[in-house]
């Protein structure tokens, strides 16, 4: 498309689970890597359809980088997002916690790291400036999260702590108080749930992949995309984190609507829905 268009410039939006290198049996841990110290791709399997069209277009761009030297091109993720306005993973996970069902998977004590969605289209811009020819980014993939201003020392924070904040923010039970769902309980379920939504062709909310990236360390070091692309957080996650926690209150809380155990959150549906009637098939 680009070289249809003779567009001779791309910042990529890719994603880290492009190189998370699991399956339905074995759980992937990211627990401090650097971009280098992840595998290269392409992988033999990757955990999901979402990431393997990721890895596609990355691989592609890096391609065209080597085939063309007018082609200037380069990759950057973020990680978990998450913002005022978020239509897909705080919904999902606050439509599950008002209707009761959410309860922490595992020991509760999993690694994390999120990007705020303006620090995302910051280091989106920052990218861009650094193309051009001869750059030592061109054909690169980096990691852009909210870096050290996470609450743990080594720029990290643990998911489920995070989560409850999200959770009572909205005025639900706290999920510390609550019976924790351990992984040798959840996996077999989620096998189970794996194979039977194949069979209907459908999606279960308690899938494999599901179960593994709400138990499994996710976060990374982020000194390339720091050194290389000058990237630093304009909104530090605190102040992100409570800030979008307001807005769900007073946005997204009036309106919640209690969802089921198959498919997205309602609204997170609903907005797909607008969008694919809007398309020209």
């Amino acid at each position: 498309a680009c070289n249809e268009h003779n567009v001779m410039k791309l910042v990529f939006s890719s994603s880290p689970s492009t190189r998370f290198k699991g399956s339905l049996f074995s759980r992937p841990d990211v627990d401090g890597l650097t971009e280098d110290q992840m595998p290269k791709l392409p992988l033999d399997h990757y955990m999901q359809k979402y990431a393997e069209t990721k890895a596609m277009g990355e691989i592609a761009v890096q391609q065209e980088v080597k085939r063309n030297p007018k082609f200037l091109g380069v990759s950057v993720a973020p990680h978990q997002v998450y913002g005022p306005r978020d239509n897909l993973f705080l919904p999902n996970m606050l439509e599950a916690a008002g209707s009761g069902r959410l309860r922490i998977f595992g020991k509760g004590d999993n690694r994390i790291c999120f990007t705020h969605v303006d620090n995302y289209c910051h280091a989106l811009i920052i990218a861009e400036a650094k193309l051009f020819i001869g750059s030592p980014v061109l054909g690169k993939f980096y990691i852009a999260t909210d870096g050290d201003t996470h609450p743990e020392p080594k720029a990290y924070c643990v998911f489920w702590k995070e989560m409850d904040k999200a959770v009572v923010g909205m005025g639900f039970p706290s999920l510390q108080n609550k019976l924790h769902y351990p992984f040798w309980f959840l996996y077999p379920i989620a096998l189970f749930c794996e194979m039977l939504g194949r069979i209907l062709r459908t999606t279960f909310k308690l899938n494999v992949f599901n179960v593994f990236v709400l138990t499994m360390n996710r976060w990374f070091d982020i000194s390339a995309i720091e050194n290389e692309l000058d990237f630093q957080p304009i909104i530090g996650f605190k102040e992100g984190w409570e800030d979008s926690i307001e807005w769900f209150r007073q946005n997204w809380l009036p309106t919640f609507q209690k969802g089921g155990l198959i498919g997205l959150a309602a609204k997170s549906q609903a907005k797909i829905d607008v969008q694919a009637a809007g398309r020209n098939w």
